[in-house]
C-alpha cells in the first residue's frame, strides 16, 4: 500500500510537470490553447473537437501537436474520464444571442451545449470553462446555470481589447475578477494606411442610399480611431449591420485589415493567415479574446 501512495504521487507529480490534459470543444482557431500558452501554463495533450476545415487548418499551423478528434455528436467522452485537468469550449450562440433567431437551446447549433454538459459529466475534470453570448435571454441564461452549477461571469472585452464584447463565462476555476482597464481603442490597434488601401471603403459608404436600410447600417457601424470597436462578426462587410467601419476623417473610411480583427481579438498577427480573407473573418468573429480566457486561466492552481 505504501509503494502504491508513492506510485500515485509520482504520477501526479510527473502530470505537473508536464503540463495539462486539455479538452476543448467547438475548439475553433484554438483561442484556449493560445490562452494557455499566454500565461505560461504547460500543455501535456490538447484534444480539440472542430468539425470546419479551415479553423483546423489554421489550429495545425499554429499549434501541430493538437489533436483533433472531430465531431462532438457522440463523441466518446468517457474515455477521458479522471485524466483531464481542464474542459472548455464556447458553445455556439447562434440561437441564443441577440442577433440570432432566438430559438434557444432548442435550435440546431445552440442546443449542442448539451454535448459540453454531457462532456462535463462524463469526462469529470478538475477545471472546466464554459463561454457564451452575453445577450442570451435570462430565462436561457438561468436554465445554463442551473445545468453547470454556477453563476457565470460577465466580462467585457473592451476591457483588454480595442473590442466591445460582452460575453458570460460559466467556470469553477477559482478567484476569478474583472481584468484591469487597459484603456485600448482603435487607434491603438490599427494598420498604417499604406498596408490597407485595398481595404478602404470611403467610396461605397457614400454611395448609399439616404433613407435606405443599406445607409442605416453602414453608418450606423462607423466609429472613429478614439472609440472601440462593435462586436467582431463572422463578416466584415460595410452592408452588415454588426461589422465595423472605422473613420479617420470625414472623406476616409476603412473596413478593418484581418490583421486588425485579429488585434481585437488579442491574437497575433497573421495568426489566421493562409486561408482566405472571408474565412479569417468568420474564425476570428467565432473565436475567443485571448487576453480574456487568458486573465482566467492565471487563476489555475496547482499545475504548471
Amino acid at each position: 500500500m505504501f509503494f502504491n501512495k508513492i506510485k500515485s504521487w509520482l504520477g501526479k507529480f510527473k502530470n505537473k510537470k508536464n503540463g495539462l490534459v486539455v479538452v476543448s470543444l467547438f475548439d475553433g482557431i484554438s483561442c484556449g490553447q493560445l490562452a494557455l500558452k499566454r500565461v505560461n501554463i504547460n500543455v501535456q495533450k490538447y484534444y480539440a473537437f472542430e468539425i470546419d476545415k479551415y479553423a483546423i487548418q489554421i489550429t495545425q499551423k499554429n499549434f501541430p501537436n493538437t489533436i483533433q478528434m472531430g465531431s462532438v455528436i457522440n463523441a466518446d467522452f468517457k474515455q477521458f474520464k479522471g485524466k483531464v485537468d481542464l474542459l472548455i469550449g464556447g458553445s455556439p450562440c447562434q440561437n441564443l444571442s441577440i442577433a440570432g433567431n432566438r430559438k434557444g437551446l432548442k435550435g440546431n447549433e445552440s442546443k449542442l451545449f448539451f454535448e459540453y454538459l454531457r462532456a462535463l459529466k462524463e469526462i469529470k475534470p478538475k477545471y472546466f470553462l464554459l463561454e457564451n453570448n452575453a445577450s442570451m435571454s435570462k430565462e436561457n441564461q438561468d436554465i445554463i446555470s442551473q445545468y453547470m452549477g454556477c453563476e457565470p461571469i460577465l466580462i467585457n472585452s473592451a476591457l483588454v481589447s480595442a473590442q466591445t464584447r460582452k460575453r458570460l463565462y460559466w467556470t469553477n476555476i477559482p478567484n476569478v475578477q474583472q481584468p484591469k482597464d487597459l484603456n485600448i481603442y482603435l487607434k491603438d490597434i490599427v494598420q498604417p494606411i499604406k498596408e490597407k488601401e485595398s481595404f478602404n471603403c470611403t467610396d461605397r459608404l457614400k454611395a448609399k442610399e439616404i433613407g435606405t436600410l443599406s445607409h442605416k447600417k453602414g453608418w450606423g457601424s462607423v466609429r472613429t480611431l478614439n472609440q472601440k470597436s462593435h462586436t467582431l462578426t463572422c463578416s466584415q462587410s460595410i452592408s452588415n449591420s454588426g461589422a465595423t467601419t472605422i473613420k479617420y476623417n470625414d472623406n476616409l473610411y476603412f473596413i478593418p485589415t484581418p490583421i486588425e480583427c485579429e488585434r481585437l481579438q488579442t491574437l497575433p498577427d497573421n495568426y489566421t493567415s493562409g486561408v482566405s480573407k472571408t474565412q479569417q473573418y468568420k474564425m476570428i468573429g467565432n473565436g475567443w479574446t485571448v487576453e480574456v480566457i487568458a486573465h482566467i486561466f492565471k487563476n489555475i492552481r496547482g499545475v504548471a
